[in-house]
């Protein structure tokens, strides 16, 4: 649980944050990069991405990074108080790691033969 410090902000929790590139940009090629480095230090909600990476519409480059690069991020809403100390619910991004291949798919029997189904 966070504590309010003096002037009733909440300090954040994720520092990981402030250590993503400080690219000015305001491509959605560089708002991307942008989300898909802080993704893989940790969870990003919406108000962490709108207050440090400075992308105003983090669904949209969710949506482009799911559909357009084909990573795996999970949503999930939780309660997270503003700047100005207000709760809200809002999209928790989490970057899951890339499926795997499923390793029946390519596996090859002894004999040389491919098989695309292991029978037990």
């Amino acid at each position: 649980m966070t504590t309010a410090n003096k002037k009733g902000h909440v300090p954040r929790e994720n520092a990981a944050l402030t250590t993503v590139s400080k690219d000015t940009s305001n491509s959605a090629d560089a708002q991307r990069a942008r989300l898909l480095a802080a993704l893989e230090t940790g969870p990003v909600s919406t108000i962490e991405a709108r207050r440090d990476l400075d992308i105003m519409m983090p669904a949209a480059r969710v949506h482009e990074l799911r559909h357009r690069q084909g990573k795996n991020i999970l949503m999930t809403r939780v309660p997270l108080p503003t700047d100005g100390g207000r709760l809200h619910s809002v999209a928790l991004y989490v970057l899951l790691p890339d499926p795997q291949t499923d390793l029946f798919d390519a596996f090859v029997a002894p004999s040389g033969h491919h098989t695309t189904a292991l029978t037990l």
